[in-house]
This record gives C-alpha cells, structure tokens and sequence, in this order.
C-alpha cells in the first residue's frame, strides 16, 4: 500500500470525513468487481461516447455508503444539467487505487479526474507535467474555501486540485474515565499529558489505545512533537535541506519516548490494527482506553468497530511543549480534492466546480459527517466536537499537512517506520532523525 500516497491505511479504515489522511468508509479490495478494476483508463476518457456524449472518467475512492451514492447521484444531476456529458466513475479501494494510478502514471495518462490527497506525491505529478494548473479557471469556487483546505494542494503558488475534504488530527478522549482519573480538564502542555498518562494508570485505566501494526498512527506522536518543538518554519527548512538530523527533531523523539516508557498503550498493541473489532478505534469505542490520538474520522471508527460512547467523546489539541517554537494553534492533517489530467477536457473542469458548490458540501456535511471546505457551509456543522476541529482548522495559524503524504514517498514511509521502530524500542530518537535525513537525501 506504498504505491501512490504512503500512508499505510486499513483497507477498512474511515478516515477523512467519514473516516486520514482520505477514505469515506473504504472497504476491501476483494469486494472489488473486476469491472471496476478493467475499466480504469479505458480509451473513451476524454473521447465520446456511441451517443456523442463527451465522456469523463472520475476516480474516487468512496466506497462505502452513504458517500458512494451521494456522489453517484451527483454525477447524474451534472449530466442531467449537461446531457452532452457522460460521467463515468470508476470506484476504487484505497490501496486498489494507489497500484492503478502507479501504473497510469508510468504511462504518462491520467485520469481526467482523479482524488489526490496533495503533497509529495501530487508533486511528482505536477512536476511530470501531468496535472492541469487550476489556479485561475477555479478560482471562482476555491476562493470561498477554507485556507488549510486549500493548502495541501498549492505549490510554488499555484493550485492543482480543487479540495472537498479537510481535517486535523488531535487527541479523541473519554471524559468519563478522565472524570475517574481525577483529571478535570484536557491538557494543553506536553508535561501535563504526562501527568494525565500517569493520572490514568494510577485508576487502572489503558490510557491511549495505538495500532502498532500500522505505523502511520505512531508517526502522528512524533510529527506533532516535531512541530511543537521546532514549529512549522524549521520544519520546511528541514524538508528543504533534506535534514532531520538537527537538535529538536531528535527532541521529538525524546518526548515521545518518554511517553512509551511510560507503557500507556493497550496490551498487544504492537499487533493491533486501526480499523478491526479488536483495533484503535475499538478500543476506544469500547471505553477500554481512555483516548487515541487520530483524525476527524475517529468518532465514525469507533462506533463502527466497537460501540461508540456517545456523549463521553470528547476533543482535545495536541498540548504545546515548554520552550518549544510551535503554537497551538499550528494545525496537523489533511483532507482529499480533485484534480484534473492535463487537457482534460473541459466538461472535467466544470464537473468538479459543480462538485464544489456550496450547496451540496452542506449536503455532505449533513449526510456523511465531513467537515465543510467551503465556508458558507459551515452552518451545516452540528456535531460539537467535529465544531471543534472545524473551528481548529478555521482559526489556525499554520497548516501542517500529514508527513507522509507531504514528502517523497520512501521519505514519509521511514518516517512511519522509524517512530514505529522506536515505540517498539528498536530504534533510538536519534537514530529515528538520521534514518529520515539518509532517505530523504537519497530522493
């Protein structure tokens, strides 16, 4: 599952609205019908139809219900607007879609619109001269979006996908056994976290539930202490030398060391995966650990694999760390968007700008619980911790987008690999900054 972007996702996990870093409840890749598979980059895309219809071909990854039928009946209510349009969806799993888009790629043809989750690896893409430029022909629609929405898709200035989804992580905590632990309030320091971790075992209570097994939630702890500590400016400045090796990134994973000596995690939860009836997310859902730190998806996980604890749920930023140049207010995730082959016809443009309209992102938000991009549908958004995240990502100061998605692929999966490594104590904090900067400067 490293073909396209790096993150090693469940087949089965939620994330990006009704599930990270961008599934709308993905299932797997053996319920796949081999249609869907042969029809990707068939040789109408772009072409027309036996009717005459301009046809054009649209990857997604939604899978799952109600998202899958809420964007097939909007392919349908664009053709029936635009009856000389044929829209033809081919829907993939996540990792289905990564191994077919690896290989269109290769080719040189891309899908007349395809999801892209930004970064590294949209990058590569725009720098093959694969992408179209869609900084001024969407203007009109992505002008009214939220600015981190937007982020994960803009490079060197210019905009190459039109964003539908956006999130943040953060930690997803149950008040009830913090209320048992003595603990009043969530902490907003990374030395009060640790007395909360300790508040915690002291009750008898798993702390934090982690799918060891994949190693995408371990980076999530170092990535924000990276940030925390070195803040956003010297993140860059690491990307852009192609060096990790500097005194608070080794920092990073000192602090999370000393979370992991403090055994905070479920039993067996370097076996365990995120998105199974034994998982993270069900771990948490069945208020057998009292938080994980995940994205705006986890609330749907966790009742989905497990039973969910309704009002107990609560949410909380990742703490500041004392000294450190990060603020609060300096945000990690991602989301999804569309963006469009080069010369795709236009037909594709003026699909995805009808995607994008204000109206049907409520229509979302009301109906697969994602977390509105454009900001006239903010009103839709009644859940109070999804406010929460909404209004996290609405007021910050510096968008951090996930570091495997925003790096070089072999770059993010070491960093996955490495903080995986040193949660399994195999790895030190700095051997964790030496093996990122090895890889990243061997791209």
């Amino acid at each position: 599952m490293r073909s396209l972007e790096p993150t090693p996702r469940s087949a089965s996990t939620a994330r990006h609205g009704l599930s990270r870093r961008g599934f709308l409840a993905a299932t797997s890749a053996a319920g796949l019908g081999a249609a869907a598979l042969t029809a990707c980059g068939s040789d109408d895309s772009g072409g027309k139809d036996s009717s005459g219809r301009t046809v054009v071909e649209w990857w997604n990854i939604t899978t799952g219900d109600p998202g899958k039928s809420i964007w097939a009946a909007r392919a349908k209510e664009f053709e029936k607007q635009n009856p000389h349009v044929r829209i033809k969806p081919v829907v993939l799993e996540n990792d289905a879609y990564k191994t077919k888009m690896t290989a269109l790629i290769s080719s040189g043809k891309l899908p007349d619109i395809f999801h892209t989750w930004g970064g590294g690896v949209l990058g590569q893409q725009v720098e093959a001269g694969l992408v179209e430029d869609l900084t001024e022909s969407a203007a009109d629609v992505t002008g009214g979006m939220m600015a981190a929405a937007k982020k994960p898709y803009e490079l060197d200035g210019r905009t190459y996908a039109v964003p539908f989804d956006i999130g943040a992580v953060g930690f997803w905590y149950n008040k009830k056994l913090f209320a048992q632990a003595g603990i009043d309030a969530p902490p907003t320091t990374w030395a009060a976290y640790l007395d909360a971790v300790r508040a915690l075992k002291d009750a008898d209570i798993t702390p934090i539930a982690l799918a060891g097994k994949e190693k995408w939630t371990g980076m999530y702890y170092w990535s924000y202490l990276a940030m925390r500590i070195a803040g956003l400016d010297q993140m860059r400045q690491a990307a852009e030398s192609k060096d990790f090796t500097g005194d608070d990134f080794v920092k990073a994973g000192e602090h999370l060391k000393e979370l992991v000596d403090l055994k905070p995690f479920q039993k067996g939860f370097l076996g365990a995966a995120y998105s199974t009836p034994t998982g993270q997310a069900a771990t948490v859902g069945n208020a057998k650990a009292a938080m994980e730190l995940m994205g705006q998806w986890a609330p749907t996980v966790e009742s989905d694999q497990g039973k969910g604890i309704g009002e107990d749920l609560g949410f909380f930023q990742f703490p500041a760390v004392d000294g450190g140049k990060g603020a609060l207010t300096e945000v990690f995730g991602g989301g999804g968007g569309h963006a469009l082959r080069k010369g795709a016809p236009k037909e594709a443009l003026e699909f995805v700008k009808f995607f994008a309209a204000a109206e049907f992102d409520r229509k979302l938000v009301k109906e697969t619980g994602l977390i509105p991009v454009v900001t006239a549908a903010a009103d839709a958004l009644s859940d109070p911790n999804l406010k929460q995240v909404s209004d996290a990502l609405n007021g910050s100061t510096g968008f951090q987008l996930y570091l495997d998605q925003d790096y070089p692929p072999a770059v993010g999966q070491e960093i996955n690999d490495s903080t995986g490594a040193l949660i399994a104590g195999s790895k030190s904090p700095a051997d964790v900054a030496k093996s990122i900067t090895q890889v990243f400067k061997s791209q």
